[in-house]
């Protein structure tokens, strides 16, 4: 007996034991959702605001630039060679590489001695040519002579036999001295036709005599021309390159002894793409002389000229693309360019107007641009993007852009529709932050919510210390004030 009344208040006691923990649980869990509950009341959730930079939209004009690469040409380049062959007597001092000849002057002279027979044996040639000539003219002129004095013995014959005919008619003369008078005459005639013939032998003498002429003067002329071969001069003014021959070396016909280049006359050979190409065309499709700005980069500098397009390729090569043009340097000497010099190009493309200039962080990939309304809220709208220049793009905005406040850089956080605080570059907020509100705390209040905050152990100690030490001054901030009143309940 005694044992089961044991039991019965040992089940007793671990049912009391049980009722008072489960009473202590419900009471601590009511607590804490109590306390939850007022935390959540005065801890509304609330929209974030973003920081972004912003810039106003400035609508204005620009030209545009295009960067490209090129290398130095020379549109007068011309290869040295050797008229003639033979040995070299004599040689300008300058002929050496990156020597510098002035137009008219002598380069070289070849050995003429056989240039400058030639040229007598033709001279004499063409002498005896006129001689037969003069000769041959003499000799006409004394035809003629024997002709007219013909013509002369012929009248004087034909009165002869006319009188003859007159007396026969007569009955005074005879009919032998009629016969004789006649033959005459016909032998008079015949005298003239043989003249004659002769004529025409000394007029075609005088042609062969002139056709030789010619041909000798032609000789002549060829033989002069081989002389003068023998001196080489520079058709222009320039600078030598590929200098390959010395004095008393052996030439032969044609054989190229260097290269004259003209330092004047150079040019910049660049390529640009199709779009970029087509950017430079007036509407008619023709290349427009468009300025150009040509760049050496040095050691320690980079050097710059400006020029002008003048010419584009005629064909695109096989297995290219784009368009090879061409821009004339007239100052190319100032900066020391030469000849197969690598160069940065750029190219101001015709002016555009009524554009905007935006970091090219300030538009995504869809040519959208985000834009604040007035209630500092994000707008997408769509922009026509025209060109890419470096960090830089220039678009076509809609109507009514103009002095509008235009996102600087986009980020994944923001969007359309989002609430943000804009940020001029050199104005900073455009909304400048009111001071906060200050107020004085009670003693009793102060020391209340200063065993409140050492209390929570979710405060970070950071924080905790900042809120302690405002607390401890007279006036605290009237937002923090209430934020702490609203967890405590009061």
């Amino acid at each position: 007996m005694r044992f089961l009344g044991r039991s019965l208040v040992g089940l007793f006691l671990l049912g009391a034991t049980l009722g008072l923990l489960t009473l202590a649980f419900k009471t601590v869990f009511d607590a804490a959702q109590e306390r939850a509950s007022r935390e959540s009341r005065g801890n509304a959730a609330r929209e974030r605001v973003y920081a972004v930079r912003v810039l106003p939209a400035a609508v204005t004009s620009v030209r545009p630039q295009i960067a490209a690469f090129g290398e130095i040409e020379s549109r007068r380049t011309l290869e040295l060679r050797a008229p003639t062959g033979g040995t070299i007597t004599e040689l300008s001092p300058d002929f050496v590489e990156g020597g510098v000849l002035e137009k008219g002057g002598v380069i070289l002279r070849i050995d003429a001695a056989d240039a400058e027979v030639q040229s007598q044996f033709a001279l004499a040639d063409r002498n005896d040519a006129e001689v037969e000539v003069t000769e041959s003219l003499r000799a006409l002129t004394l035809v003629e002579n024997e002709l007219k004095a013909a013509r002369e013995r012929e009248t004087l014959l034909k009165r002869a036999y006319d009188r003859q005919v007159e007396l026969w008619e007569k009955e005074i003369g005879t009919r032998d001295a009629v016969e004789t008078a006649e033959l005459a005459l016909t032998t008079g005639r015949q005298s003239i036709l043989s003249i004659q013939r002769s004529v025409a032998q000394a007029e075609l003498r005088i042609d062969q005599a002139r056709s030789q002429l010619e041909r000798q003067e032609i000789a002549l002329a060829e033989a002069r021309r081989q002389l003068d071969d023998t001196t080489l001069v520079a058709e222009f003014s320039g600078t030598l390159s590929d200098v390959s021959i010395v004095e008393g070396g052996l030439l032969s016909a044609n054989e190229r002894i260097g290269i004259l280049i003209d330092p004047g006359a150079l040019e910049v050979a660049f390529k640009l793409s199709n779009t970029q190409y087509r950017r430079l065309l007036d509407n008619d499709g023709r290349l427009l002389p468009i300025d150009v700005s040509v760049g050496l980069d040095l050691a320690d500098s980079t050097t710059s000229t400006t020029g002008r397009i003048v010419r584009e390729g005629a064909a695109v090569l096989e297995g290219r693309t784009g368009r090879l043009l061409f821009a004339a340097l007239p100052d190319s000497g100032r900066i020391g360019l030469k000849p197969g010099d690598f160069v940065s190009v750029t190219i101001e493309e015709p002016e555009l107007h009524g554009i905007l200039v935006l970091p090219a962080a300030a538009i995504d990939s869809d040519n959208r641009i985000l834009v604040l309304n007035d209630e500092n809220r994000l707008e997408d709208i769509d922009a026509d993007l025209l060109r890419r220049m470096g960090d830089e793009v220039i678009v076509r905005g809609r109507t009514g852009m103009a002095g509008r406040l235009i996102v600087a850089e986009r980020t994944p956080l923001i969007g359309g529709g989002s609430l943000v605080k804009p940020i001029l570059p050199d104005e900073g907020s455009i909304e400048t932050q009111p001071e906060p509100a200050m107020v004085a705390l009670g003693d009793e209040e102060r020391t209340r919510l200063i065993a409140m905050v050492e209390g929570n152990a979710f405060m970070p100690d950071t924080v905790k210390k900042r809120i302690l030490e405002q607390l401890q001054q007279a006036e605290v901030p009237q937002d923090m004030l209430d934020r702490l009143r609203a967890r405590s309940g009061g």
